[in-house]
Order: C-alpha cells, then structure tokens, then sequence
C-alpha cells in the first residue's frame, strides 16, 4: 500500500480558487483603448462603467438562495475578476501602457486590496513609484493559494448572503461595485507612472 497523503479538506477548497485566479490572469485581455489625451479622466470613465458591470454580474448572480446559491459563488467572483481584468487592461491602454501589462500587474492590481497580505512582496515602493516584480510560474502559483487562502473568509461570508434573498444580492453587488473601484485604483496608482521608469526584477527560480 501507498503512502501518499490525501489533500486535507482546507486545501481541497483553496485549490479551485487558486486555479481560477490562475486562469483568469494567466492572459492579459487585449484592449482597444488608445492612449488618451486625459488619461485619468478615460480611466475614472473605464473604472465607472466596470464597476456597474461587475455589481449587475455578481448582484445577479447571488439572486440563488440555499444550497444552489453556493454553486454560483465561485462563478460569481470568476465572473467579477475578469470584468476587472479587462479594466485594468483598458486603463493600461488609457495610459499607453498596455504594451507593459503582465500577469504580475493583474495579480497586483486584483487583490492589491482584498488579498493585501498575499501579493504585498509583489511590490516595492521607490521614491514616488511602485515598482511590481515578475514572478517564476511556481512563485505565482504560489501567490495565487496564498490569494486563495485570505479569501476564503470573504467566500464564507458570501455563503452566508445567500440564505437572503434580495437583501444579499443588493450586499454582494454594492461590494463588487466598490472592490472594482479598489481595483481601478491599484491600476492607476502602477500604470499612471512613466513607462521609462519603471525597473523588472528577473523572476525567481522555484
């Protein structure tokens, strides 16, 4: 007989997270922004018009209740992220910076705010700029459990919602609405900087 360790139940549940978000950045959305002449005031517009989007997708989303609204949560945050990863996509094109974007950035600009713990070695702070390292595959499989791990205390709170109806959907959509202007503000705060400035450390090995 074997000696192989079966996955204990925590990992079970972080393992499908952590692929999706593996998943969902694993290719930076093209964008048919060009570079605007007031870039902050195109990606406040790009940030209104996602946030909207991602309250409807997730508030209509968590309209199941019982055991079937479980089924949708993790579609629901799927759903979410990848509205917001095409905002940051279309803000990079804002700025002129698409060109730059990387799996790194969308990790960074994601969970910036709802995983600050997990992604905060992704960044590092010069004078007034953020610069944001490239990661080995294996780092960011790594990064994305860790990812995973915070969030499954706001999923579990999201279980709970679904025993509501109407009032947890309104709760679910008003926290994707603000989570996605969160995340439109990581976005600017990496990509409003000078192309030219910005340094890449070489990925890990592991």
């Amino acid at each position: 007989m074997g000696n192989a360790v079966s996955p204990s139940p925590a990992s079970a549940r972080i393992a499908p997270i952590a692929d999706s978000i593996l998943s969902v950045i694993l290719t930076v959305p093209g964008t048919r922004e060009q570079a605007a002449f007031d870039a902050a005031a195109r990606a406040r517009a790009i940030a209104q018009s996602a946030s909207a989007r991602a309250s409807l997708t997730a508030g209509s989303l968590a309209l199941p209740v019982g055991p079937l609204g479980w089924i949708t949560i993790l579609p629901e945050l799927v759903a979410v992220w990848k509205i917001q990863s095409q905002m940051v996509s279309d803000i990079a094109g804002a700025y002129g910076r698409h060109a730059d974007l990387t799996r790194e950035h969308m990790l960074y600009c994601l969970f910036r705010y709802a995983a600050a713990q997990a992604v905060r070695d992704l960044s590092v702070r010069v004078g007034q700029r953020v610069l944001v390292r490239r990661l080995s595959n294996q780092a960011a499989k790594g990064v994305a459990g860790q990812i995973a791990l915070q969030l499954t205390h706001r999923i579990a709170h999201k279980g709970a919602s679904r025993w509501l109806p109407a009032i947890g959907a309104a709760a679910v959509g008003a926290y994707a609405w603000h989570d996605t202007r969160r995340v439109a503000r990581a976005a600017v705060e990496i990509l409003g900087q000078d192309a030219a400035a910005v340094a890449w450390e070489r990925p890990r090995r592991g």
